[in-house]
Formats: structure tokens, C-alpha cells, sequence
């Protein structure tokens, strides 16, 4: 016969196991968790002087005011996989911003959809971290901005976008947190301007990437600023996007997403 209080105890741990946030769509499977979503989601053009940008955003389904999350896309441009990373941030109960940061700098004034498929790279190269971070803040005042959003923003990025969520917390002193998968850090110099923390999320097998997290966490100790990366052993660049393409990919990206839920929730509400 079974104690009561180990029932309630194995029920507690149950439900605290249900609560951990499952991993994302990887790449394979964002078309159709996109397809199965019920939260609202939408096209949006923010404004930012002359230029609109292009921006999916998706809602939570929750009764009071959420913060607000911007979501940065890897070299690859817009993308599906980043549509349903947004969404999969919504789910968790953020409102979800994701901006196509080549918006008007594409033939005829497009953005990702207008280049071919070998431009969108090198396009992106060519931004400059100032730029980015003027249609970040253009983004992240339209978000301030919703009836249904709080004072509260954070920024996520993977690859590239790992590397301008990082370079955007020396740029933004009113972000409360950022979040970085397997994206280079900035200067020494930036580093001292962060005014938020900073978690990363880097694979082991990613050597052109993870050889940097040493230094910047000295750096990062020596200003007394909070970052907190993890390395997941044989894991690649990338292994949120292609969680199918190696073992310890799957099982970085169950590990590493409830990490950043709880690290988002904790900074936001």
C-alpha cells in the first residue's frame, strides 16, 4: 500500500515534470507546428523612418500582461524554424516578436523572400550591429507598446542572431534579459555596457564558437556582470535548428530549452 504522502509526493513531481517545457520545432518539424497552433499570430510592418519592418509576432494565451520577447534569426534570414521558435516562446506565455532584419534592404525593397537563396547570407554579413540594433529597438518599442504587454523585454538569437542578442544587451540599457544559442560575444569594451543577464547555449562540437565562452566568462566575471553558459558535450553549431541531425543535438536542445524558459520567466515576471 502506497503512503498519502508519498502520493502526494509523486504526484507533486509528476506535475513538475509536465511543467518542464518539451523542446522546440527543430527544423524538420516547424511547418507543421505552425499549422497546428491556436495561438493568434500575425504579419506586422513596424515603422522605423522610411523602412517597415516585416515581423511575425504571436501571442500567449494568458489572463494578465506578458512580457515581451524579441526573437533573432539566424544568417539564414526569415525563416518557418523561426516562425515556430516564436510561437513555441508564446506558448510558454511571452509575446513573441520576430523581425526580419533584411526588411527593405532587399531587390525592390524586400526582405528574406527577395534574395536569392545564396544572398540572404551575405546580406546579412553586411549589417552592422548598429543597424541591427536600431530595428531591434524599433521592434521592442512596438511590443512596449501592446495593451497586453508589461514593461518587461528580453532578447533571443541563435547563430548569428546568438551573436546580435548578445551585442543588442551592450546596446539596449532597458533589456532585463538575453538570451544567446551558439553566437559570438562582442568586445571587451561592449561587454562592460551590459546592464541584464546574459545565458548562452553553445555545443561542444562547435569549437569556432564555444572556444570563445573561457574568455568571455572571465571577461564577463572580472566586470562583475551575470553570464551563464552552458556547453553540451558532442553537441553542433545549430543543434536547436537541426535536433535530427545528431544524438547529442536532440539532447541538448531538451536540455538547453527548459533552462531558458526558466531563465526568461525568472528575469520577466
Amino acid at each position: 500500500m502506497i503512503e498519502p504522502l508519498l502520493i502526494i509526493a509523486l504526484s507533486t513531481l509528476i506535475l513538475a515534470s509536465a511543467a518542464r517545457a518539451a523542446a522546440p520545432p527543430s527544423s524538420d518539424t516547424a511547418q507543421k507546428s505552425l499549422a497546428d497552433s491556436t495561438r493568434h499570430s500575425e504579419w506586422v510592418d513596424i515603422p522605423m523612418g522610411d523602412v517597415k519592418l516585416h515581423t511575425w509576432i504571436v501571442y500567449p494565451e494568458r489572463k494578465d500582461k506578458a512580457p515581451v520577447v524579441l526573437v533573432i534569426h539566424e544568417i539564414f534570414g526569415m525563416t518557418d524554424w523561426v516562425r515556430s521558435i516564436a510561437d513555441a516562446l508564446a506558448a510558454e506565455g511571452f509575446i513573441a516578436i520576430a523581425p526580419d532584419l533584411l526588411s527593405g534592404i532587399g531587390p525592390s525593397g524586400g526582405g528574406t523572400e527577395s534574395f536569392p537563396a545564396d544572398g540572404v547570407r551575405d546580406a546579412i554579413r553586411k549589417l552592422k550591429p548598429d543597424e541591427v540594433a536600431k530595428r531591434l529597438n524599433a521592434v521592442r518599442g512596438y511590443g512596449l507598446a501592446q495593451p497586453s504587454a508589461n514593461d518587461k523585454t528580453a532578447s533571443i538569437g541563435f547563430c548569428w542572431g546568438g551573436g546580435m542578442s548578445f551585442n543588442y544587451a551592450t546596446m539596449q540599457p532597458k533589456l532585463n534579459a538575453a538570451v544567446v544559442y551558439y553566437g559570438t560575444p562582442p568586445t571587451d569594451d561592449a561587454l562592460a555596457k551590459i546592464t541584464c543577464p546574459v545565458i548562452g547555449f553553445y555545443g561542444g562540437s562547435d569549437n569556432r564558437v564555444t572556444s570563445t565562452v573561457k574568455p568571455t566568462q572571465a571577461a564577463m566575471d572580472k566586470l562583475h556582470k551575470s553570464y551563464a553558459p552552458t556547453i553540451y558535450d558532442s553537441a553542433g553549431h545549430g543543434f536547436l535548428r537541426q535536433q535530427s541531425a545528431r544524438e547529442a543535438n536532440q539532447k541538448a536542445a531538451e536540455q538547453a530549452w527548459p533552462a531558458t524558459i526558466a531563465f526568461l520567466k525568472k528575469a520577466l515576471e
